[in-house]
């Protein structure tokens, strides 16, 4: 068989393998560990332990137990509630106010978290019952919610920014620089669906809501009092930001900070001093850790099967050997991975393809920092569309009473957000780069 033909098998092999429920990293190992056996001989195997482990022995890894530790400190308590109430206080006169502040609590809890599940869940428990109370359509309330959940992987820190730099080999702190105007650009462009949508809502809604709407009307005082109990959370982001970015510490250095002090956080101020308390913190985050560390590992042991078999080069060179104008090229690839991301996490999917497009979007000449947050967002519709979407199932499972039909619905509207903000990107790429051309200098 030719590369290509045994790079389709493969391809072949590993979706259904994939789609049978076996935990990704068990099934991506059996899945390199039977291919080098058919094709180079069971000798080839000895080599897989020594890749894993050299894979894991990466210090940039040393991030990802520490973000998720300050996102598993900060979800444990109440603080996506307190966000959104603060938030809220302050929009309570703005159409579409209770919405907005729903959104933007999704983008500071993202900010702090880098989790969207834990975004979603946080804010979504809170925020959502509280806008349907108050005569907030069902889907809009839920589609906000879901898809502000998904900043999670966009905006700083960001797990998946970290693994696309781990795997194509360029600067983390780029990339965390890359994503920070996007994923404003994208809070804006929700926010203002929601205001819009709200101010051409019908009259009878508002009418028939004027009363409980006025009943809640916050006092200066009062605005103040919810932003003294955000602003540690806001110190937490600023932080992070002028430690990173002012050159400071290193990503692994800021991630031991943050995690310590999102912990002295919810042990001041949310009394999280028990036993128990903690120990689901640190339960949370040994849990998550291991199972992003052991598929990362499976993922290496993958590429090398694929690189020593040479269906990695030899895909590559088939792509650039096309001839494809770039941009459909472009499209090429992204409509893949919308497909891709319908069914696999973003973890797996940048393990998984990054190897092969790499040297593809080289050849091309295209910037791997701003494709960075291009495939971020498109990881991010993947998160809210069937059939995995896990930001629907996040949402359902802390607003039972709400159809899953509501609120895939209710989040299409932002997945055409989504898109027009990667075409808006990919035309003023200057989006994505300007900010870590001018904190870090051009790359």
């Amino acid at each position: 068989m030719s590369e290509l033909q045994i790079g389709g098998l493969i391809l072949l092999v590993t979706l259904v393998v994939l789609f049978s429920g076996l935990p990704i990293a068990w099934g991506l190992s059996l899945i390199a560990a039977g291919f080098l056996i058919v094709f180079d001989g069971p000798a080839s195997l000895a080599n897989i332990p020594l890749v894993m482990m050299d894979e894991l022995a990466s210090f940039a890894l040393l991030t990802i137990p520490l973000f998720i530790l300050l996102g598993a400190a900060i979800g444990s308590t109440h603080a996506g509630r307190d966000i959104y109430e603060s938030l809220h206080r302050w929009l309570d006169r703005v159409p579409g106010g209770l919405v907005i502040a729903n959104i933007l609590a999704c983008g500071l809890f993202s900010a702090i978290s880098g989790s969207s599940p834990a975004t979603a869940a946080a804010i979504g428990k809170a925020g959502v019952p509280e806008m349907i109370d108050r005569g907030v359509p069902v889907r809009l309330a839920t589609g906000s919610v879901c898809a502000g959940g998904t900043l999670g992987i966009l905006i700083p820190p960001s797990i998946t920014m970290i693994l696309y730099g781990i795997s194509t080999e360029t600067s983390i702190g780029r990339l965390f620089l890359a994503g920070v105007i996007p994923g404003i650009m994208l809070v804006l462009m929700f926010a203002a669906y929601a205001w819009a949508v709200s101010l051409i809502s019908s009259r009878s809604l508002r009418s028939a809501m004027a009363e409980r709407i006025e009943a809640r009307r916050y006092s200066l005082a009062e605005k103040f009092e919810g932003l003294g109990r955000v602003s540690p959370f806001i110190m937490i982001v600023i932080m992070i930001a002028y430690a990173m970015y002012g050159g400071i510490a290193t990503p692994s250095e800021v991630a031991a900070i943050s995690a310590a002090l999102a912990m002295a956080l919810v042990v001041v101020i949310y009394k999280a001093r028990t036993r128990e308390s903690q120990w689901r913190i640190f339960r949370e985050t040994v849990r998550e850790s291991t199972m992003i560390l052991l598929i990362i590992a499976a993922a290496a042991a993958f590429s090398y099967m694929m690189s020593l078999l040479y269906v990695t080069q030899s895909a590559a060179q088939w792509l650039v050997d096309l001839n494809l104008n770039r941009w459909v090229l472009m499209l090429a690839i992204n409509l893949f991975l919308i497909v891709a991301g319908m069914f696999l996490p973003p973890v797996a999917i940048i393990l998984m393809v990054m190897p092969i497009l790499t040297p593809v979007l080289e050849a091309n000449n295209f910037d791997l920092i701003w494709f960075a947050v291009i495939l971020t967002i498109n990881m991010e519709i993947g998160l809210i569309t069937p059939p995995v979407g896990l930001n629907l199932y996040v949402l359902k499972g802390v607003v039972p009473k709400v159809s899953i039909k509501d609120i895939l619905i209710g989040s299409m509207p932002f997945v055409l957000l989504m898109l027009m903000s990667m075409v808006i990107i990919s035309i003023f790429p200057q989006i994505a780069l300007w900010l870590p051309n001018q904190m870090m200098g051009a790359s």
